[in-house]
């Protein structure tokens, strides 16, 4: 990369691991920032911006999942500092375009090439301290990219067999992960699917149920991928009468006859908390959630109304098993 001063960038519980990759840069590592958050606040973002510039920072080196991608992401957004990402999650951020930050509980996305890292570094060992929970819920939300890429406004014949290649992955190698955490094997067919899911992401676009993602997210400062976990088979059973085929390449990945309760019992197989009263929501919020959800609506292939969304999010705070 021709790089000489590289700010590297993690959360603050992986600070251990920006030290050890600081020594391991020696001269060409310029710095540490271990503040990156979830959904990538405002104040964060522009602290960060701040630092490379104090350091004369050349590039950003992550190591972490996608808050830390993210958060090189914000930089690169304002600076062009080319991003070297070292993913120890599921997430897939490192593979797209794709930037988010969160100002007033409102988060905002968007894309820019400036933004995609240049290069990748995938090594399975690094995901082996996520919890088995974790790990699926990474997982999971790698394999919602994959679903929505099968049925988005601009899908396209060679993105859809990637994406499905992406979903059959995960489905395989995550139960194996949450049963055997150490089985680096299943890592790596998990690392595999994480690509495909980003890959997928940064080619087409996104629908209803990263818009539910990133409301929930943004507003209510819920964890990403666990988020991703849950609302995603309450959004397939959603749009399903309006996509039969990408519904049905989606039940064949998983190797179930429904796509809404195959990922659904997936979640429950890896572990994950699969209703949002598990992380605090209160029914109460879940109107105002409705109401940001279909402000600025993104596309979907079923028309989106509140009084559904509501009661999407209604099934979402239960944690309802979709019908088969």
């Amino acid at each position: 990369m021709g790089a000489e001063r590289a700010l590297i960038l993690s959360t603050p519980e992986q600070r251990r691991d920006a030290i050890e990759l600081t020594r391991r840069l020696g001269k060409r590592a310029a710095g540490i920032f271990d503040r990156a958050l979830m959904h990538v606040p405002l104040e964060t973002a522009n602290a960060a911006r701040v630092e490379a510039e104090r350091i004369g920072a050349d590039c950003c080196v992550t190591i972490g999942g996608g808050s830390t991608t993210g958060l090189a992401k914000a930089i690169a957004l304002v600076s062009d500092l080319p991003i070297l990402a070292i993913p120890t999650t599921y997430a897939g951020s490192e593979m797209t375009p794709i930037w988010g930050l969160t100002e007033d509980g409102i988060k905002k996305t968007g894309r820019d090439p400036r933004v995609l890292p240049k290069t990748v570094i995938y090594d399975p060992l690094l995901t082996i301290t996520m919890t088995p929970a974790l790990s699926g819920a990474s997982g999971i939300n790698a394999i919602a990219h994959c679903v929505e890429a099968l049925y988005a406004e601009d899908r396209n014949p060679i993105i859809s067999i990637i994406a499905e290649e992406g979903i059959r992955a995960l489905a395989k190698s995550l139960p194996i992960v949450a049963r055997e955490p150490s089985n680096i094997g299943a890592r790596s067919d998990a690392l595999y699917g994480a690509w495909l899911g980003g890959t997928s992401l940064g080619a087409v676009g996104m629908a209803l149920h990263h818009k539910l993602c990133h409301t929930l997210g943004g507003t209510f400062n819920l964890p990403h991928a666990e988020t991703h976990t849950l609302i995603l088979p309450q959004v397939v059973a959603y749009n399903a009468v309006a996509i039969p085929e990408a519904m049905a390449r989606v039940a064949a990945a998983l190797g179930t006859k429904s796509a809404a309760a195959g990922l659904y019992d997936l979640g429950v197989a890896v572990g994950a908390k699969m209703s949002l009263r598990d992380f605090g929501i209160q029914a109460s919020d879940l109107d105002r959630a409705a109401d940001l959800a279909v402000q600025n609506p993104y596309y979907n292939p079923r028309p989106i109304s509140r009084e559904r969304i509501r009661v999407l999010l209604d099934n979402a705070y239960h944690g309802r098993r979709p019908e088969a």
